[in-house]
């Protein structure tokens, strides 16, 4: 104790404990990858206090964008399986190994994108190219919308599991039918709030908004 100049064991019965000053949380490197349109959502606690996560849009994300590399170590086993979680492997030098992310330091945010359970909820497609393993949008993800994977055929046989077929859908929305005189606008940007009349207006504009966080 430096006020009365004692070596304890415990803290000083005089003086009290000392003050403890904690270090600043640091985020994982996988939080940090997150993009800044992409955001994490605590979807349910579990026992241990072990967080369930998604990822959601915080606005429009057009069709056909891809994500990726997905980041992992390359092993010959999985350390960590979550079953809200893809299975990822890739074919290196003639082996095929497993993607694994047994902490948040050792991946991307694409570790946190839960699986989709059906065709209707799956935003996103895995595959992989050049020994590296991506996500691409297959329709157009709204903000607020989770985004879901699933394996795409070709890739689905190389993972012996069964493929989920996502229908085409036209990249011309049509507008709402007009009921007033005055014009109605279909697509609004989530970040400055200004309207356009194609989905196409809205992905061209330059949002003096958007690299804020």
């Amino acid at each position: 104790c430096e006020d009365c100049g004692k070596s304890l064991i415990g803290e000083c019965k005089l003086h009290g404990p000392l003050i403890r000053a904690k270090d600043r949380v640091i985020p994982s490197r996988a939080r940090l990858t997150l993009p800044h349109y992409l955001t994490l959502r605590v979807l349910e606690l579990r026992a241990g206090n072990q967080q369930t996560l998604g990822v959601f849009a915080k606005r429009v994300i057009q069709k056909r964008t891809q994500f990726g590399p997905y980041v992992g170590q390359l092993s010959t086993k999985l350390t960590r399986y979550d079953e809200s979680r893809l299975v990822l492997q890739v074919l290196k030098d003639g082996g095929k190994y497993f993607l694994d992310t047994p902490d948040e330091d050792c991946g991307n945010w694409m570790m946190f994108v839960r699986l989709a359970r059906n065709q209707e909820e799956q935003t996103l497609v895995a595959y992989q190219h050049c020994g590296e393993v991506y996500f691409t949008t297959v329709k157009p993800i709204e903000p607020h919308t989770e985004l879901k994977v699933w394996y795409a055929a070709d890739y689905a046989k190389f993972m012996e599991a069964s493929a989920v077929f996502i229908k085409e859908e036209s990249d011309v929305c049509p507008l709402p039918a007009v009921t007033t005189k005055e014009p109605v606008d279909a697509w609004i940007c989530s970040s400055c709030r200004n309207a356009f009349a194609t989905f196409a207006l809205l992905e061209s504009h330059q949002c003096i908004n958007k690299d804020r966080v």
